[in-house]
């Protein structure tokens, strides 16, 4: 693959966004880039304050030049990459909730994304990698913006995008995220679930390498709704979407209840699932891949990947937070950055199996890493 930076056979650049300064953020980043799975797979480019407690990015010098017609452009001048090296130093800074204070902070999570994008726009970089912002924090400064996907779509310029959670064997996309349970059953339209269907399909098939990929509809009443008996959701909206998507050649399944489509996801008999709302995904997912999901964000015209846990503000400067799903959303973002879809299913298929083995020791060492879904 020809890297967007620096030619043929060159490992991708991507860039690393430190989310927020006052979360978790900087210190994931330094371990993450201390080891040599990134920096075989990649050449990261990050935020000076990381680099300050890492040495683990640098900045691409841009300069201006005179094009033909004599207007104006910016040119990438790659020059070395700092070899990373880990410092036990990490930020003292941190708290269990917002405070007033950290407004000011708040801004700079929003800036440090829209930086990489500026870069990737002048084919500087091939993806971005984001760690975890507080939505409270970005939004009390100004910054209103669910997360990072809405943020990133809004920069691009993206009409349709969405999360996919990639973990162990599973590839969920989702309708709904952070919304109450009360509010599912109005918030649930053909037309949303119709485009959840879509872009997963787009997903396997063009960023997985999958040819013609099986997509799991998910129900939301228990046994589907039982023909009615426990709602009326599935042959309202979920049933006429799923068909929808039939007659446009996607390989859509009718609405299947949730407690066996999983595990026959997980088996192999779909290659990803549409679910309705957020723990409904989330929940088999981090029963297989706890603390090793990445979030990539699908519809955007460059390669987004983020971790599955949020700023965890609680353990900031104990120096115990977990780096194991940045390296995961590093490896899946360098590895789509390379066109290696097909080889995906086999890489996460080895990792979950390795990851399921440990999550009682993965458990504990997460049990304080609050997981709010970028």
């Amino acid at each position: 693959m020809k890297s967007a930076s620096t030619g043929e056979g060159a490992s991708p650049f991507l860039g690393i966004t430190m989310g927020d300064p006052a979360g978790i953020g900087p210190e994931v980043i330094a371990k993450a880039l201390a080891g040599a799975t990134v920096r075989r797979l990649c050449r990261p480019l990050g935020h000076r304050l990381v680099s300050g407690y890492a040495a683990g990015g640098q900045e691409p010098e841009t300069q201006d030049e005179r094009d033909s017609s004599g207007g104006s452009r910016r040119r990438c001048l790659h020059g070395r990459i700092i070899s990373p090296c880990w410092t036990r130093s990490i930020i003292p800074l941190g708290g269990s909730r917002v405070e007033s204070r950290r407004l000011k902070l708040g801004r700079r999570p929003c800036c440090s994304s829209r930086k990489p994008w500026s870069l990737r726009s002048l084919s500087c970089i091939d993806g971005i990698v984001t760690a975890p912002i507080n939505k409270e924090a970005i939004n009390m400064a100004g910054c209103h913006f669910p997360g990072h996907t809405e943020l990133l779509a809004d920069l691009t310029k993206t009409q349709e995008s969405g999360m996919m959670i990639v973990g162990g064997p599973l590839r969920i996309m989702f309708v709904t995220t952070h919304v109450a349970i009360k509010e599912l059953p109005s918030l649930l339209t053909q037309a949303k679930i119709e485009k959840a269907i879509r872009l997963a399909h787009l997903a396997l098939r063009d960023l997985f390498g999958i040819k013609k990929p099986r997509v799991g509809v998910a129900a939301l009443n228990p046994h589907a709704g039982e023909h009615g008996l426990f709602g009326d959701e599935e042959a309202r909206v979920i049933l006429p979407a799923a068909r929808a998507a039939q007659a446009q050649g996607i390989r859509a399944s009718d609405p299947l209840p949730a407690d066996t489509l999983f595990g026959k996801a997980a088996r192999g008999d779909y290659d990803g699932v549409v679910a309705l709302y957020h723990d409904q995904g989330l929940i088999p997912l981090k029963l297989v891949a706890f603390g090793t999901c990445v979030n990539l964000t699908v519809g955007l015209p460059i390669i987004r990947t983020s971790v599955d846990h949020g700023t965890a503000f609680d353990i900031v400067g104990k120096g115990i937070a977990d780096p194991g799903s940045l390296v995961e959303a590093i490896t899946l973002a360098a590895t789509l950055a390379e066109g290696v879809g097909e080889g995906l299913s086999g890489l996460f298929g080895l990792s979950w199996f390795v990851w399921l083995t440990e999550i009682p020791t993965r458990q504990t060492r997460y049990r304080t890493q609050t997981n709010e879904i970028n």
